[in-house]
């Protein structure tokens, strides 16, 4: 007899460089592992209250850091979010990109890892404005959902709520830092196998690893 589906858990937020560049490696997995794994996706808040503010005050760090994340994990940043990094006023925020997760999540949550990957390719490649709630119109086109009552979902209060939970899911996990990833085994039982970037090959044998500790009969 096979075993039922496991939790797959990915601690991610939209801003979250080193999320940007893990996104391939998340993404190749849900391809993989659909058979083993439902895939839920939490936004950690890494932008939040007195650490909003235009991009520009982060700016000479984020010019040096993207390389890094290029180099490390072969991801590219698009020439329109670098002008946008050069311009300087673009707000970041972590909470508008959490609600459109939740949102999404309540259409499509078996999706939500290519969600989270549209928002980030939105800014990092794109350059667009994840403040700006028009900005989610033709990311919710991309999925054939209603554009309009996307954004109007995204300005209630049931759907930011549903955002801080989230964040409040990813602190109750310890998440301190982003992306991480987590297989729940159990009904407390967590195991942790990405903290910070980690590339395909060490993921699969976490994976694998925690599937033999646990003798998961595929």
């Amino acid at each position: 007899m096979e075993s039922k589906k496991l939790d797959f858990i990915y601690v991610y937020d939209a801003l979250c460089g080193w999320c940007y560049g893990f996104s391939p490696v998340v993404k190749e997995i849900y391809t993989q592992r659909q058979d083993i794994f439902n895939f839920e996706v939490l936004s950690g808040g890494m932008i939040l209250g007195d650490r909003e503010g235009a991009i520009g005050e982060v700016a000479p760090y984020i010019k040096q850091a993207y390389k890094t994340v290029e180099d490390t994990c072969g991801v590219k940043f698009g020439e329109q979010f670098l002008t946008i990094l050069d311009e300087g006023t673009q707000y970041f925020s972590s909470e508008k990109p959490a609600i459109a997760l939740s949102v999404f999540k309540s259409y499509l949550p078996e999706q939500a890892v290519l969600f989270a990957h549209t928002l980030q390719s939105a800014i990092y490649d794109l350059g667009l404005d994840l403040n700006q709630l028009e900005t989610y119109s033709a990311l919710a086109d991309q999925y054939q959902l209603p554009a309009a009552t996307f954004i109007a979902k995204m300005e209630s209060e049931e759907f930011k709520q549903a955002a801080y939970y989230d964040f409040a899911l990813a602190r109750q996990l310890q998440v301190s830092g982003y992306p991480a990833a987590f297989i729940k085994t159990g009904e407390n039982k967590f195991h942790m196998i990405a903290k910070g970037y980690t590339d395909l090959e060490t993921m699969q044998l976490r994976i694998d690893n925690v599937l033999k500790e646990i003798n998961y009969l595929f």
